[in-house]
């Protein structure tokens, strides 16, 4: 096969095109694949009571696929926060300085709608729990049932299932 030097550089470049491409389609398939085995939650804890919030962290990180990127202790700073970070999971009381927990889940939902919402808190009367979910919350934790529930909780809430403490009236 007789080629010119200009015939052999063409070729040389639509092979090298070629393989550029091949290994790209390479890496996005190790990507899909190696983040479907990884993926890592991130989770966002806004509790205002400081003991609790530490033990809301601690328990979280028991989850090695759930990362803690923000702790907030009022709800103007979890609307900013969330805003800025949108985290997948926002784990929310409700009794919070700067702004109630229900109306942070109603600006968070507003501005980060793919979030999750979860609510950790004492309230457990019926017009508040109804209240927390039609302001987009998936999930409704009593903060004394949340040894117990939190980990189910969370697990479902990010499957997109409602999770609501056991013996609170929701219908």
């Amino acid at each position: 096969m007789d080629c010119s030097s200009f015939e052999f550089r063409l070729l040389a470049k639509k092979n090298q095109k070629l393989l550029d491409a091949i290994q790209i389609c390479n890496r996005r398939e190790m990507n899909v694949e190696s983040s479907a085995l990884t993926m890592i939650v991130r989770v966002m804890v806004v509790e205002d009571h400081e003991p609790f919030r530490r033990f809301v962290c601690s328990t979280l990180g028991t989850l090695e696929h759930l990362e803690i990127v923000e702790e907030v202790d009022d709800g103007l700073r979890a609307v900013l926060q969330a805003e800025t970070l949108k985290p997948d999971l926002v784990v929310l009381d409700i009794g919070l300085p700067g702004l109630n927990g229900i109306e942070a889940a109603r600006r968070i939902r507003h501005l980060v709608p793919e979030a999750k919402i979860l609510f950790l808190t004492q309230e457990s009367s019926a017009d508040v729990v109804h209240e927390a979910l039609r302001a987009g919350a998936l999930g409704y934790v009593i903060k004394t049932r949340a040894k117990d529930e939190l980990l189910d909780a969370i697990e479902t809430v990010l499957q997109g299932k409602q999770f609501v403490s056991s013996g609170l009236d929701h219908a």
